[in-house]
């Protein structure tokens, strides 16, 4: 993001009254504030950002109004008296008399009358404004109309008309002073336009539905949830240096180690999705090169003399026709007035890439967002703010033109249904291309490269391997995860925002343990006998939509907490806050299932229930183990007779020793019975 203000930038004016506009800073127009006044776009150019500015009232000489810029121990002068009493360096009366006076915290004023019944507390004041006000609306408006000192003296005449301001408590009368200064004073703050500010005022003062509900907060959860930031150095790719008589067989091909940092979004805010998530990418803000914002603010003072020269030609001019004299205005000279530059940016003159060839891939391979859209265009017009715009055939340098992909639902089902993705590049000669007009030409060249980086595009988002999806969209998501999760990597992460808590509920619902568990049995006769390959790619059925072992750690979440008033009788949410949707976010985690089955490794405990007392059992080395029982360990003597069980030969029903093995020739050696433990065992005599 640049530090200073540079030409036709999109900017955010923070105004008085607490509203934000939102304009584009032209150079050579007039920016109008409404009640407060309007003022030359050029004043404003080349200035750093977060500066308060005053509108100054118009001079006869000139045509417009100028700017002040407000000193920081102006803008908190209160603060600063109040600070200086508390440490003693100055007392009340020493104070300023428009300064502000504010209440302690958690001191509490009251105003009580002359038998002692309060009339006002903090700030709750009875006496009607109105009636003690001794001007008038008109005489308010006509000291509006002339505009003396930036709106502070209509503030301190109405303080002075004000018959019963020493009837308020501290705490009213800094309520009345800010207010009225919120009312009348020219001022403004310039600040820069990020992913919060344009979200608290497109939901606001634009159209909340534009972007789902969606605020500030929840941009940056989605975005956290997601994993969304810096995907490393960008990595492009090698021109193929492709000539205009071969096709498709010089096309890139695709290296699915190189595809790193990538994650896969669907937008249907209008852009302000992937405006959040490139802004935690950095990709967002053009780079601000070395001397390129020192070269603006050097551009501004010359733009504002050659406005100062033109304006006092133009009141020269009204003179002279109001005294019936039509004489020229002289001109002048050019080394007065420094002319201003083509480039809105810097002087220098940009470097001519040298252009290449129709099969050369612009794209990063690294830190990339590639938006599935459903039309023939995404809808990304709030981009525009940021000084991009996806429609423009030849755009100017920005760090989306390189790591903003965008393709089809068809594209990424059936590629081989649209027609850009299938239909072979057209091939010529250079001959035969030489002797056709220019728009040919330019038509050739343009289906080549779109051929190419469609390809591209399909074929790298068929190659899976992204680090995430991020969803914000009023379809439904169980049919987007249900194409979009084969193309995660392993540990990526889900982040879904809804506008409502059903859509989401129904998704969360096809993960649950119980759909897991059922999945797993083999209770699913669809699934019998295929690969993890095409588990991950099946299409689902009523019982089991999507495969409930593609996703761990399920989860579903809001941020919203609206604030009540709790009174007796009148408990109920208060009624300025904003209305609308509350907003809920599914998160997961993408998860490899192992091929197989996973067995249990350990220990085992088995009850006889044939014995009255329960028979413990010893692991692989050795260890006497606890009986289930009472979980006593089992002495040395009944440790020696199980492994001394454990080594005789099998028995038949009868107790009597098994025949010789037929493939070895041994005979079981004498054995006799002996009861162990309530059961019948056999041991060598």
């Amino acid at each position: 993001m640049h530090s200073l203000i540079r030409p036709n930038a999109w900017v955010g004016l923070k105004l008085p009254s607490g509203s934000t506009k939102i304009i584009q800073i032209v150079p050579d127009t007039t920016i109008s504030l409404g009640k407060y006044g309007a003022f030359p776009a050029n004043l404003v150019l080349g200035r750093p950002y977060h500066l308060t500015f005053e509108v100054l009232d118009k001079t006869p000489e000139e045509a417009f109004s100028r700017l002040r810029i407000v000193p920081a121990s102006e803008l908190h002068a209160e603060v600063i008296a109040e600070e200086d009493e508390a440490e003693g360096k100055t007392t009340a009366a020493d104070r300023d008399a428009n300064a502000v006076l504010t209440a302690t915290e958690g001191e509490e004023f009251s105003l009580v009358d002359e038998q002692g019944n309060i009339v006002a507390r903090s700030g709750r004041e009875v006496i009607d404004d109105s009636a003690i006000q001794k001007l008038t609306h008109d005489e308010i408006e006509e000291l509006k109309r002339e505009g003396n000192n930036a709106g502070k003296d209509v503030i301190a005449k109405l303080m002075l008309s004000h018959t019963a301001l020493d009837q308020k408590t501290t705490f009213s009368l800094a309520k009345y002073k800010l207010l009225k200064t919120k009312k009348y004073i020219r001022r403004f703050q310039v600040v820069p336009i990020d992913v919060a500010t344009f979200a608290q005022w497109q939901l606001e003062e634009k159209d909340a539905s534009k972007i789902m509900d969606m605020r500030a907060e929840m941009f940056g959860l989605v975005g956290c949830w997601g994993n969304v930031h810096y995907g490393g150095e960008d990595s492009m790719i090698d021109d193929p240096h492709s000539r205009t008589d071969q096709g498709e067989e010089t096309c890139v091909p695709i290296q699915p180690d190189e595809l790193k940092g990538r994650w896969l979004v669907v937008d249907d805010t209008c852009g302000m999705l992937v405006a959040a998530m490139a802004e935690r990418m950095g990709v967002l803000y053009p780079k601000e090169e070395e001397g390129e914002d020192a070269t603006v603010a050097e551009q501004a003072p010359a733009r504002e003399a050659k406005r100062e020269v033109k304006t006092d030609a133009q009141t020269q001019n009204g003179t002279a026709q109001e005294n019936g004299d039509v004489d020229m205005v002289d001109v002048v000279p050019e080394t007065t007035v420094p002319e201003r530059p083509k480039m809105t940016t810097t002087n220098k003159k940009q470097k001519v890439r040298p252009r290449g060839s129709d099969f050369a891939i612009p794209f990063s391979q690294t830190n990339t967002l590639t938006v599935i859209h459903s039309t023939s265009q995404p809808n990304l017009s709030l981009l525009n703010y940021w000084n991009f715009d996806i429609t423009a055939p030849n755009h100017p340098p920005h760090p989306l033109l390189n790591h903003l992909l965008n393709l089809t639902w068809l594209q990424l089902l059936k590629p081989e249904l649209d027609t850009s993705y299938s239909t072979e590049p057209p091939t010529a000669s250079a001959e035969e291309l030489a002797s056709w007009k220019p728009s040919r030409r330019g038509n050739f060249h343009r289906k080549r490269r779109r051929f190419a980086r469609t390809r591209y595009i399909v074929d790298s988002t068929r190659a899976g391997n992204f680090s995430g999806l991020v969803c914000a969209s009023s379809m439904d998501p169980i049919s987007i995860l249900k194409h979009t999760l084969p193309l995660l990597a392993g540990g990526a992460p889900v982040a879904i925002y809804s506008p409502s808590i059903e859509p989401l509920a129904a998704l969360a619902d096809c993960f649950s343990v119980p759909r897991r568990t059922a999945w797993t049995s083999g209770n699913v006769p669809e699934t019998v006998g295929k690969s993890l390959e095409e588990l991950e790619h099946w299409e689902g059925n009523e019982q089991f939509p999507l495969n409930p072992t593609l996703l761990q750690g399920v989860s579903i979440q809001t941020s919203r907490a609206r604030r009540w008033q709790v009174l007796p009788m009148r408990t109920h949410p208060l009624m300025t806050e904003r209305g609308g949707a509350d907003g809920y976010i599914f998160t997961a985690w993408r998860a490899k299932p192992a091929e197989g089955r996973v067995e249990a490794r350990g220990k085992f405990k088995k009850i006889q229930p044939s014995s009255s007392k329960k028979a413990a059992k010893i692991d692989g080395e050795g260890t006497p183990a606890e009986t289930p029982a009472t979980g006593e360990e089992e002495d040395s003597a009944t440790v020696g007779k199980r492994k001394r069980a454990d080594t005789l030969p099998p028995l038949d029903t009868e107790g009597t020793p098994a025949p010789e093995n037929a493939a070895t020739g041994d005979v079981a050696s004498p054995t006799k019975k002996r009861k162990v433990d309530g059961e019948a065992k056999v041991e060598e005599v």
